[in-house]
Formats: structure tokens, C-alpha cells, sequence
């Protein structure tokens, strides 16, 4: 469970669409098992593959510790409610900056476990949020796409003055 290296922004490898997992083998929990150690050391509710440069579609969210972990690999979305929620998101690749996003506040969405079963889910709130986020992710979706033109630049440039 090592904790492995986070891509930073702006790295292309955050534009990846990732591809399906097919093979349901051993190293699968170990790349889940790596995630949870990198997760909170970012810091972090969760995280993709791809943020460690593993471009398949697995994530982990870990929303609070009485909750648990939860392990999506193939997640895909299948309906987003037509309301709408704001919520504060940034990113493992790039701590410390947040910003405000409209995001549906629900969805159903299907993925499978470490053994390849399948699941669907109904979810709202921030679970919806995380879910949507880190599937965008997952999708070559780098969260600041979904902001305006002029809140983006604003991010970065601010966001990049701390970087030195």
C-alpha cells in the first residue's frame, strides 16, 4: 500500500479518457489498496486511477470514515436528476483549489466491484457530487472545465502563484 505519486495540474495525462478494466485479476485491490494510501495524503475524499497515473477507470471515495471506503471501477452515469446543487470542489492535483460547481443533485449510476459484479446505485447530495467529479475524471474531465471561462483563469492564476 505505497503511497504513490499525484499528477499535478496542468498534466496532460489529466485530459485521459480511461479505458474499461476487463481483466478482474489480483493486482485490482492493490491498485484500490494504493489509492486509499495516496487518498488522504493529497489530501482527499477521493481519487481516480488516472490521478497516479493508471489510466483505467477505477476510483475510490472515502466520504467519512463510518461510511467506508467505496470502490467503483467501471463507473458510468445513467441519469442526472434536472436539479441542480452548488458545491465547493477541487482536486487531489491541485491542493488547495476550490471553487464553486452546478452539478445535478442526483444520478443513478452502474459500476462494478473487484470481481467484476455489477451494481447500480441511486445517489444525492454530496455522494452524487463526488461520484459525478470523479467519473469526469475519469472521462479525460478535468473539474475546472466545468467552471466559466473567467472563473477558471481566476483559479489558476491564483492557484499558480502559490506553486512558486
Amino acid at each position: 500500500m505505497p503511497i504513490r505519486p499525484i499528477l499535478r495540474y496542468p498534466h496532460p495525462g489529466l485530459k485521459t479518457l480511461c479505458k474499461p478494466v476487463t481483466a478482474f485479476v489480483a493486482s485490482l485491490p492493490a491498485l484500490a489498496d494504493d489509492l486509499l494510501a495516496t487518498m488522504p495524503a493529497a489530501p482527499g475524499v477521493g481519487i481516480t486511477a488516472a490521478h497516479i497515473v493508471v489510466f483505467l477507470r477505477v476510483t475510490v471515495l472515502e466520504l467519512d470514515r463510518a461510511d467506508g471506503v467505496r470502490l467503483y471501477v467501471n463507473p458510468q452515469i445513467t441519469w442526472r436528476s434536472q436539479e441542480t446543487m452548488n458545491h465547493a470542489e477541487g482536486s487531489v492535483s491541485m491542493p488547495g483549489a476550490i471553487e464553486e460547481v452546478t452539478r445535478p443533485r442526483g444520478i443513478r449510476f452502474r459500476y462494478q466491484d473487484a470481481g467484476g459484479i455489477v451494481h447500480e446505485e441511486a445517489a444525492e447530495g454530496f455522494l452524487a457530487i463526488c461520484v459525478q467529479h470523479e467519473v469526469d475524471q475519469l472521462d479525460g474531465i478535468f473539474w475546472l472545465q466545468r467552471l466559466s471561462r473567467l472563473k477558471r483563469e481566476r483559479l489558476v492564476k491564483k492557484w499558480e502563484k502559490t506553486q512558486g
